[in-house]
């Protein structure tokens, strides 16, 4: 198996792409970037940790897509109250981050021994 037949890899990808494409037109270079790139960190963090050899250096990948998911929902929440996001597309951002983070959760304690 390889970490692109993942569903939680194709789902973190999805809302990276979607994060991407909705504020590709933010003027605020700042939180664009920093939303983004936890954005980005997640689908990326997964990847790597899925090509480690070792469970430990996987599992500590995994935290770190963890992490970023926890970032990214903060910024989303942030970015609704100053209006860079509508509520609805955020709150739905949110969600999908919540679910990817309970599918990490499975992952690390599947390579638990």
């Amino acid at each position: 198996m390889r970490f692109e037949d993942l569903d939680v890899w194709k789902r973190a990808c999805r809302l990276c792409v979607e994060i991407y494409k909705a504020l590709k037109e933010c003027r605020d270079s700042g939180f664009k970037d920093q939303i983004t790139r936890s954005a980005l960190s997640i689908p990326s963090n997964i990847a790597e940790g899925y090509e480690r050899n070792t469970n430990k250096d996987a599992t500590k990948f995994f935290y770190y897509a963890k992490g970023s998911a926890g970032e990214l929902r903060t910024q989303i929440y942030i970015g609704i109250e100053i209006g860079y996001i509508h509520k609805r597309t955020g709150l739905n951002w949110i969600q999908e981050a919540e679910e990817i983070s309970k599918m990490l959760s499975g992952l690390i304690k599947a390579r638990i021994p």
